[in-house]
């Protein structure tokens, strides 16, 4: 599959602000059955833009806005390949909760078995996970994997105004609601509660119409759990799927805090709106327009600071 993605991200500041430090994670990874061919990163203003990889191996792009300004639009443009991946089977042999038990002196496997800032174990979660009857190994870890996906479906509801972007997991346990960012979170700490690594998966999802009833202009998040005997396999309990080639993936980490789309801060002192346009199509399309700006968060500075952040500007929602 080829894919064509444009995201598009505007700040608007009731007074210019300033010294707008920002970094972006919104460039497709290139590895295993995916690769991106194509990445283009514009800003207005226009100023130069840099870029490293983070221990994770994201690619961010970071720049400054030295000048004050009202607004700031980032868009970025990608081109990606994905290759299906193969059939993974019905169920896993009785060693594999032994071969996972050795991954915890695997150093390499560590920040993906441990707590992180959103997916932690809290007394909500517990409740949830005896609900669900996780105290305990009573299948293979490939049909409880699946297992966690599908009862994260069925039990939660889709519902965008229930939970913000740095909101607790204990939010979407207790209203029985949320978004992609929340489902993933809760999957995450369910799955590390059973001593299976972990991440937090941050991308885009190509809709073909057999997706739940979701947010067709923001990113999207799901899970990657690690299993020895097949590697790292994505669940994305938003819609009851295993991660397969309509999932585009951006970055990868402990959570949200670790790959939000955008994350910076500035000097000054007002009022923000920040509005996001995203599409995902075979084809490609004329750069997101003013109308298709979707305003999702808006808010006030109470009292002068000489710094202000914005990381948390961007929930994934889709």
């Amino acid at each position: 599959m080829r894919y064509f993605i444009e995201h598009t991200t505007r700040f608007l500041y009731s007074q210019p602000v300033h010294e707008h430090l920002t970094e972006i994670r919104m460039a497709p990874r290139t590895e295993g059955h995916q690769r991106c061919f194509q990445f283009r990163l514009t800003t207005r203003p226009n100023v130069p833009v840099l870029r490293y990889d983070d221990h994770f191996g994201n690619v961010v792009y970071h720049f400054d806005v030295p000048a004050p300004h009202a607004r700031l639009d980032i868009h970025a443009s990608s081109a990606v390949e994905i290759e299906p991946a193969d059939a993974l089977p019905e169920m896993l042999d009785d060693g594999e909760w032994d071969r996972l038990d050795a991954l915890g002196n695997d150093g390499e496997y560590w920040d993906w078995l441990q707590p992180s800032h959103f997916a932690t174990r809290t007394k909500p979660l517990e409740a949830l996970a005896r609900t669900l009857k996780l105290d305990e190994r009573r299948q293979d870890p490939l049909t409880m994997l699946r297992g966690v996906n599908r009862s994260i479906h069925r039990r939660f509801d889709y519902n965008q105004d229930v939970t913000a972007v740095d909101s607790p997991i204990d939010d979407a346990i207790r209203h029985k609601s949320g978004v992609c960012q929340d489902f993933a979170h809760i999957a995450i700490a369910l799955l590390r509660r059973l001593r299976i690594p972990a991440r937090y998966v941050s991308g885009y999802l190509y809709h073909d119409g057999s997706d739940r009833d979701t947010a067709a202009n923001a990113s999207h998040a799901w899970v990657e759990a690690y299993l020895p005997s097949l590697g790292w396999i994505g669940i994305d309990p938003t819609n009851d799927r295993i991660a397969g080639d309509h999932h585009i993936r951006v970055a990868v980490g402990r959570d949200y805090a670790d790959v939000p789309p955008t994350k910076g801060v500035y000097k000054g002192e007002a009022e923000s709106e920040l509005a996001v346009a995203v599409s995902v199509s075979k084809t490609r399309r004329e750069p997101s327009q003013d109308a298709a700006l979707h305003v999702v968060r808006r808010s006030k500075i109470a009292a002068p600071t000489p710094l202000v952040g914005h990381e948390v500007g961007q929930q994934q929602q889709q």
